[in-house]
């Protein structure tokens, strides 16, 4: 028993924006937030957070911190992709090192190459042997590392109570 002390040290800034974003059960300000505080550790120069739908395998995109360039709405086919078996179905982390990996797994590599980006990590979301959608982030830097990749998935595990609210409100 500890008494009146305790032993917790505050939340990240970002841990705070995502827990204030929950309480008011905002899912799309909460995958903001999430994106803001994996970029500190990530450096990551685009983050995007797709649902997937298993009945006709593609994904949807939620949520772009570039909505310029990815705006939310967009959707992608995968099925019979190597990609959507690794990700979707195996439920895998994806992780693409360098331009050929980006050509190789990605239709829209021209424009991931226009925006300066060479790496990217892949997270599903999963509940319950689920597959609910991806937490995706790319990077300008052509390598990542075992930390990016812990991160990332951390990243993708904060956003599993925004993929269950978006859920039921469909």
């Amino acid at each position: 028993m500890m008494g009146n002390a305790t032993l917790q040290q505050p939340a990240p800034a970002g841990v705070q924006a995502v827990a204030r974003a929950y309480a008011t059960a905002d899912a799309v300000a909460a995958l903001q937030a999430i994106d803001a505080h994996a970029r500190t550790a990530l450096g990551h120069a685009l983050c995007t957070v797709n649902r997937y739908d298993a009945d006709t395998m593609r994904v949807v995109r939620l949520y772009s911190s570039n909505p310029q360039a990815y705006p939310p709405g967009g959707s992608k086919d995968k099925s019979g992709t190597p990609w959507g078996r690794h990700v979707l179905l195996e439920h895998r982390v994806f992780v693409g090192e360098g331009e050929a990996a980006i050509r190789e797994f990605f239709n829209d590599h021209d424009a991931i190459r226009g925006l300066g980006l060479q790496s990217v990590i892949n997270i599903p979301v999963i509940y319950g042997g689920e597959c609910l959608g991806t937490v995706n982030f790319l990077m300008p830097r052509a390598k990542v590392s075992e930390a990016d990749i812990e991160h990332a998935q951390l990243a993708g595990l904060l956003a599993l109570p925004a993929f269950l609210a978006l859920r039921a409100a469909s």
